[in-house]
C-alpha cells in the first residue's frame, strides 16, 4: 500500500515503525576504570633486541652496551666537574637526574624474563661496588668524589650515591620493565629528587612551615618531575609492548609522586638520606596502588 498523507493520519504507528532514523551515537569519554590503550602491532617486545635470533648473546651484548652508555654518562659529568663548568652541587644533581634515567632507556635492549633483568642489573650493581671501594678509600677516584659528593668528602659516597645505586639495582631485578612500581621508584628518585634540589635552590624562597630546610617550589618540582617522567617511561615501555597505558596507572604514578614529595619534605629526610626515604616510600606506596 503506498504511503500517503491519509495513510499516515490514519495509522501513524505503522508509518513510524517502517522508518529507522539513524544518527551517529554520541561519543562519551571513557570511564576512568575502563580507559586503556592497546599496544601497536608494529612493535614487539623483542624489536629492540640486538640479536633476536640469539637471546643469550643478545643479552650479553646489551649488557655491554648498557654499561658503555652509563660509563659515558658518568665520564661526561666527571669532566664537567673537573673543569668546574657547573657549580659542584648542580653538577652532582645533574648526575643524579640523568644516570638512572639513561640506564632505564637501555632496558628494551634486553630479553624478557629473569636473565635479561639480572644482566641489566650488572651495570648499577658494579656501581655499588665502586661506591664502596671509593667511599672507603680503598680505591682513589677524585673525579667520582667531586662529581657525586656535596662537599668533596669520599665518605659521602657511602650514603646517598650508594643508596642510589642500590635502588636502581633492586628496581631492575625485582620489578623490571613491565612493572609500574619500578618505574615510579626510579623516576621519583632520579628526576623527582634531582629537580627538587635544582628548583628549590633557585626559586625556593618560601619555605615549608614544618621544615625550613625545604621549599614549596622544591616540593612541587619533585612531585611534578617524578610524575611526568613516570608517565613518559610508561609510554616508552608501552611502545615496546611491555605494559599497557591506563588511567589507573596514571593515577597510581600521581599518588606515588605526591607521597614521595611529601616524605622528602619532612624533617626525617633531612636527618636521614632522602635517597633512602624516597626509595622506601615509592616502593611501599607503589605496592599498594599498582
Amino acid at each position: 500500500m503506498p504511503l500517503t498523507t491519509a495513510n499516515f493520519s490514519i495509522c501513524p504507528s505503522i508509518f513510524l515503525s517502517r522508518i529507522r532514523i539513524r544518527s551517529p551515537s554520541p561519543k562519551f569519554p571513557p570511564r576512568f576504570s575502563q580507559f586503556s590503550i592497546s599496544r601497536p602491532n608494529l612493535t614487539s617486545p623483542s624489536a629492540a633486541m640486538l640479536l633476536p635470533q640469539n637471546p643469550v648473546l643478545s643479552d650479553v651484548c646489551a649488557s655491554a652496551v648498557s654499561a658503555a652508555v652509563a660509563a659515558s654518562s658518568l665520564r661526561l659529568w666527571e669532566e664537567t666537574a673537573r673543569r668546574d663548568l657547573f657549580d659542584q652541587k648542580l653538577n652532582r644533581k645533574l648526575v643524579h637526574i640523568s644516570i638512572g634515567l639513561v640506564f632505564m632507556l637501555c632496558w628494551p635492549l634486553f630479553s624478557s624474563g629473569p636473565r635479561g633483568a639480572i644482566l641489566a642489573s650488572l651495570t648499577p650493581g658494579v656501581n655499588i661496588i665502586r661506591m664502596l671501594l671509593v667511599g672507603s678509600g680503598m680505591w682513589k677516584d677524585e673525579a667520582t668524589v667531586k662529581s657525586m659528593s656535596r662537599y668533596g668528602d669520599r665518605r659521602e659516597l657511602l650514603t646517598g650515591p650508594l643508596y642510589y645505586a642500590i635502588t636502581i639495582t633492586l628496581a631492575c631485578v625485582i620489578y623490571w620493565r613491565n612493572s609500574p612500581n619500578g618505574i615510579a621508584a626510579i623516576c621519583n628518585l632520579c628526576a623527582g629528587d634531582g629537580f627538587a634540589d635544582v628548583v628549590g635552590r633557585r626559586f625556593g624562597k618560601r619555605k615549608l612551615p614544618y621544615n625550613q630546610n625545604k621549599s614549596i617550589a622544591g616540593s612541587c618540582a619533585m612531585a611534578s618531575a617524578g610524575f611526568l617522567s613516570s608517565i613518559g617511561f610508561m609510554y616508552y615501555f608501552f611502545s615496546f609492548g611491555y605494559m599497557q597505558c591506563s588511567w589507573e596507572l596514571v593515577f597510581g604514578f600521581l599518588v606515588v609522586s605526591l607521597a614521595s614529595a611529601l616524605v622528602e619534605s619532612l624533617p626525617i629526610s633531612t636527618k636521614l638520606d632522602d635517597n633512602l626515604t624516597i626509595t622506601i616510600t615509592s616502593m611501599a606506596v607503589g605496592s599498594l596502588v599498582f
